[in-house]
């Protein structure tokens, strides 16, 4: 990826100059090119992002269609975290090493491959094979378009293309139980990638045709050792947490593999982090962690990883607490979820703009109080509870986490350096998924063990409150937002 950026970054001292491709005119006003290249990756993004909960509703239909158990279907979302948490440590490499236009289209590519294949799986092996290398496809296409937004947007409009990037994470999957609900309901499972794979490949012929390289590429050795490292770091963590948190079929805790994967993992993870510091001597890391040295980003990842770990815990426990306490079935529940995820993407522009305006602290502080109250009430559902009101909440707690989505992932890219853009892209990917993958671990087994004690209802009062209590710690982190330069030029960078 570029190491070339637009001239109000570029303005800085030590930066190197615009190039044609990257130079924004005066007025700060984005190029035609600019702009088909960011919708082209939104839509692509958006696509691939959908693809991740589609499958979540469907799980049951494959056991009987592929005559498999639970814990071997459940591959099918576990296998597909895994990849996404072992390709994204190494998406700041492939971003610095290979064009835009290549990147785009190895990813694209890897995705309508594996959507093609799902399609006439013949069986669960071949399926889980195709869930793998849409998951390679959908881990580089995040950090490419975070990454091209860095580069190609001026800083005092970055919030505003940052709001629409939240229509492409919060409403996909928040639409994919939906989507796949409708599907199953008049087709057969195969058909979730039927209508997708269109839509792939039409994303992956725009982008052939317009879509142009952004600056130049950068000659970097790849570490094949941390590459071999992030397999049991990032893979151990997070099905590690995912193991832990799946066990509400009766176990009452975590397994030996569980654990030893949990070992394994924060081992591994140790050895990672001393073994890219040991390489940031030589300019060489294969994921770059100078860019903790940046006060604003660590706190926007620490608020993130709080606010994921709500959002996923949510995603896990409401469905649960409709299917399981209410007896909704999958369409159902995917309809009552579904105005919280369209009032957060919808949403996304307009905070987008409000943050160019008024910086982060406002945004973050109320998006954190919204969410600590919601969850809260949550907390206080019961057999019940109407409906209408399940609704509310889930609406609030969506406005929350939009409130401090855009704010959190602007704040903490904008002070970074030109060829730190694509390693904190993937920093912030990489802390989403084991932060989402350790929210539904710990909210899922606190739900298992007070319910096999006292019931559904205390099990998930339980587990609310105790996602409660984690997003406290995101009111004390939206405290601590600042201004980056990139909220208003002319205040010096939040290191």
């Amino acid at each position: 990826m570029s190491t070339e950026v637009s001239p109000n970054a570029a303005g800085q001292p030590g930066q190197p100059a615009p190039t044609a491709a990257t130079k924004q005119p005066a007025t700060e006003k984005m190029s035609r090119e600019s702009v088909t290249i960011i919708a082209t990756l939104l839509v692509a993004t958006f696509v691939v992002i959908l693809n991740e909960t589609i499958m979540n509703v469907a799980l049951q239909r494959l056991m009987v269609d592929l005559g498999v158990d639970a814990p071997t279907v459940q591959w099918l979302s576990t296998g597909f975290m895994l990849t996404m948490a072992v390709v994204i440590p190494t998406t700041g490499f492939i971003l610095q090493s290979l064009s835009t236009r290549a990147v785009f289209m190895l990813a694209m590519g890897l995705f309508a491959g594996g959507t093609a294949l799902a399609a006439i799986a013949p069986g669960f092996e071949i399926l889980l094979l195709a869930r793998i290398v849409q998951a390679g496809g959908t881990a580089i296409m995040l950090p490419l378009l975070m990454t091209t937004i860095l580069t190609l947007v001026p800083l005092a409009k970055r919030g505003a293309v940052m709001g629409n990037v939240s229509i492409a994470i919060s409403v996909a999957p928040a639409m994919g139980p939906t989507v796949s609900g409708l599907i199953l309901e008049h087709f057969t499972w195969r058909f979730m990638f039927v209508f997708v794979l269109p839509v792939a490949l039409a994303a992956l012929a725009i982008g052939a045709k317009y879509l142009t390289n952004i600056g130049e590429t950068e000659k970097t050795k790849l570490d094949f050792f941390s590459v071999f490292l992030t397999v049991p770091a990032f893979g151990g963590l997070v099905y590690g947490l995912s193991q832990i948190g799946g066990g509400h079929g009766g176990q009452a805790g975590p397994g030996t593999a569980a654990v030893a994967a949990l070992v394994i993992g924060v081992a591994s993870l140790a050895v990672f982090v001393l073994r890219q510091v040991r390489l940031q001597k030589a300019e060489a890391p294969l994921l770059d962690l100078r860019a903790f040295k940046f006060r604003m980003f660590t706190v926007s990842v620490l608020l993130m990883v709080v606010a994921m770990m709500a959002l996923f815990g949510g995603v896990i426990l409401l469905p649960l607490y409709l299917q399981e306490i209410r007896g909704l079935g999958s369409l159902e529940t995917g309809l009552v979820l579904l105005p919280g995820g369209l009032a957060m993407g919808l949403l996304g522009p307009v905070i987008g703009r409000l943050f160019d305006r008024i910086g982060p602290l406002p945004l973050t502080v109320t998006g954190s109080v919204l969410m600590v109250v919601a969850l809260w009430q949550f907390s206080m559902l019961d057999a019940g509870t109407a409906v209408w009101w399940i609704v509310t909440l889930h609406v609030g707690l969506s406005f929350g986490l939009a409130l401090l989505f855009t704010p959190a992932f602007t704040t903490g890219l904008n002070p970074l350096p030109p060829h730190l853009y694509s390693h904190g892209s993937a920093i912030m990917s990489t802390t989403q998924q084991v932060a989402g993958a350790a929210g539904t671990a710990l909210l899922v087994s606190i739900f298992a063990v007070v319910s096999a004690a006292s019931g559904l209802v205390a099990g998930m009062s339980a587990a609310f409150l105790t996602a409660t209590v984690i997003a406290l710690a995101a009111v004390v982190l939206s405290a601590m937002m600042r201004k980056t330069e990139g909220a208003a030029p002319g205040h010096g960078p939040a290191h």
